[in-house]
């Protein structure tokens, strides 16, 4: 089974950025989608981007577009997440997940992000 493990998290003012790291362990990613989600208070965890393993073509939701970037280094196990210009809403707790199967079923434990306006 494989183990994520997310860090770069903190507080940043709005516009500011920060850049989420997503580390896995056990059982390879390669071969398989990554996402990042986002999950605000009192709100529903949300796909923000996701990036497929066969051609690396990435999706993001229409809220980040423009703003974050994902990214994916297979020889280090690793999936980022670059967010720049932030703002208030972006806040909340972010979660990297697997698709081993039709659904993102593997998931790390989250990072929080805090932007202040």
């Amino acid at each position: 089974q494989v183990q994520l493990v997310e860090s770069g998290g903190g507080l940043v003012q709005a516009g500011g950025s920060l850049r989420l790291s997503c580390a896995a362990s056990g059982r390879t990613f390669s071969g398989y989608d990554m996402g990042w989600f986002r999950q605000a208070p009192g709100d529903e965890r949300k796909n923000v981007a996701a990036i497929s393993w066969s051609d690396g073509a990435a999706y993001y939701a229409d809220s980040v577009k423009g703003r974050f970037t994902i990214s994916r280094d297979n020889t280090k196990n690793t999936v980022n997440l670059q967010m720049d210009s932030l703002k208030a809403e972006d806040t909340g707790v972010y979660y990297c997940a697997i698709r081993y199967g039709s659904n993102f079923d593997v998931w790390g434990q989250g990072t929080q992000v805090t932007v202040s306006s």
